[in-house]
């Protein structure tokens, strides 16, 4: 097996339980049982060019340095209508919910084409 790794870095943002309790109390029809385990399973990865962030204090600065985006992404996510989001969303209350994972080494396993896919 070939092993290479790409000239990217990742961020994972990782809800944690106040994004849990907020889903459960604003959904008309909550996932019975719904846990922070499996809530965590499947987030979404941000990739960016080497040497942009270094360290998990400096991924920790980019995501607050954008969290109004990467809140709205998240809650969007579960709720389309903006109106079940909680209204006033600060740094203070990003950091409350979500945890940020910084990846160094990105292994490519694909002998697949990256391909990119717009979603403006």
């Amino acid at each position: 097996m070939d092993h290479e790794t790409i000239n990217r870095n990742l961020i994972i943002i990782l809800p944690k339980q106040p994004a849990l309790d907020w889903i459960i109390s604003v959904d008309p029809q909550p996932i019975q049982g719904l846990t922070l385990e499996e809530l965590r399973q499947e987030q979404e990865v941000y990739l960016l060019a080497g040497g942009t962030v270094n360290t998990p204090e400096q991924a920790e600065q980019w995501a607050l340095q954008r969290f109004s985006n990467l809140f709205a992404t998240f809650l969007h996510g579960w709720f389309t209508d903006d109106s079940l989001w909680p209204k006033r969303r600060t740094r203070k209350m990003f950091k409350e919910w979500f945890e940020v994972q910084y990846h160094s080494t990105i292994w490519d396993l694909s002998t697949d084409p990256l391909e990119h896919e717009s979603w403006d």
